[in-house]
């Protein structure tokens, strides 16, 4: 609810993913807080019970995706289009089982880049609100591929040891270069890190930077990126 304040704060939008439970034991959200979210920002689904799919057998990821989808549109009252893979943890299959369960797009954890993917269901990340090392955005960038297109993030990232300044930099570097910028973040990690007037005063900075109309959620962001063809992938 802090982040959600800070965003409309700021005049922002944002995506909020939520599981039903969570295995790891953090807490989750109330059904009146999601309500009261919703009125907002869009919901999109985390599974179920907040599992990493690539280590479940299918009949328990399709439990994990369908039950997630099913027990959240009972809550709020309306259909939830948007999901995010736990920990960006799945395999080539599950993302067959997320488009098969109904829901027009996906997050991954795929981070550096620039503008919405290539495709509906594995839509990538900019920058996680995280102090990382170094060494995990090169880990992250060997891994994942499409180097040519993510190594001037990357490049730019290199330069400073201070995440804060980096998370800045990319913006403006994306304002520059690219056609979507996406921060992601866990809000119990930005309280844990004490860190929450960096972000409101981040936000601060992204709003009188970046128009009204260009201020999306991930849904609009994907139907704005894949159009007819992300229609056309949920219904196949």
């Amino acid at each position: 609810m802090k982040t959600a304040e800070l965003l409309d704060k700021h005049g922002l939008q944002g995506t909020f993913f939520v599981p039903i439970k969570n295995r790891e034991g953090s807490n989750v959200m109330s059904r009146q807080s999601l309500l009261t979210l919703a009125r907002r920002f869009e919901i999109g689904s985390h599974t179920h019970d907040h599992y990493y799919l690539k280590n479940l057998d299918v009949r328990r990821t399709y439990y994990q995706i369908a039950e997630g989808k099913k027990q959240l549109e009972d809550m709020l009252g309306a259909e939830v289009t948007g999901f995010c893979y736990p920990g960006g943890k799945y395999r080539h299959k599950d993302v067959d089982l997320v488009r098969a369960c109904g829901f027009r797009y996906a997050r991954t954890t795929v981070n550096l880049c620039l503008d919405p993917g290539k495709q509906p269901f594995e839509m990538p990340t900019t920058v996680q609100f995280y102090p990382h090392e170094r060494s995990v955005y090169v880990r992250n960038f060997v891994k994942s591929g499409h180097w040519l297109r993510r190594c001037g993030p990357l490049f730019y990232v290199m330069q400073s040891e201070n995440w804060i300044e980096r998370l800045y930099g990319l913006f403006d570097y994306a304002c520059e270069h690219g056609s979507a910028f996406h921060l992601w973040g866990h809000s119990k990690q930005i309280d844990e890190l004490q860190a929450w007037q960096e972000l409101d005063a981040f936000f601060s900075y992204v709003s009188g930077k970046v128009a009204l109309p260009e201020r999306l959620t991930n849904s609009q962001l994907a139907q704005r990126a894949f159009g007819p063809a992300m229609l056309m992938d949920c219904r196949a």
